[in-house]
């Protein structure tokens, strides 16, 4: 059985998450014109206090603007994981996407 992502219990997870500013946006050529595939955003969690919180959101989500600190909440998100190796250590790198991000 193949694991293809996991649907955190947000609240448990993360607490109240907060906007912390724009990430980076994947473009592709289509057609010799530049196209938007997706875009990341960061976000502060009252829980997981360590590192912001990175979600990747589709390009039809289209391109979000709030201010810093603004509360918001995630629209269906998914967690996936991808694993890497560096020698002879495996790594796990943990991904969030959602299909939108609302402000509360």
């Amino acid at each position: 059985m193949e694991l293809k992502h996991i649907i955190p219990n947000i609240e448990k997870t993360f607490g109240q998450l907060e906007y912390a500013g724009e990430g980076t946006v994947e473009q592709r050529r289509i057609n010799g014109k530049p196209t938007v595939l997706s875009r990341s955003y960061n976000l502060y969690s009252t829980i997981q206090r360590a590192d912001d919180i990175e979600v990747i959101l589709p390009a039809d989500a289209g391109e979000k603007h709030f201010e810093v600190d603004d509360k918001v909440k995630l629209v269906n998100p998914k967690i996936t994981a991808e694993g890497y190796k560096i020698g002879t250590r495996g790594f796990t790198n943990y991904i969030m996407h959602a299909d939108d991000i609302v402000k509360l």
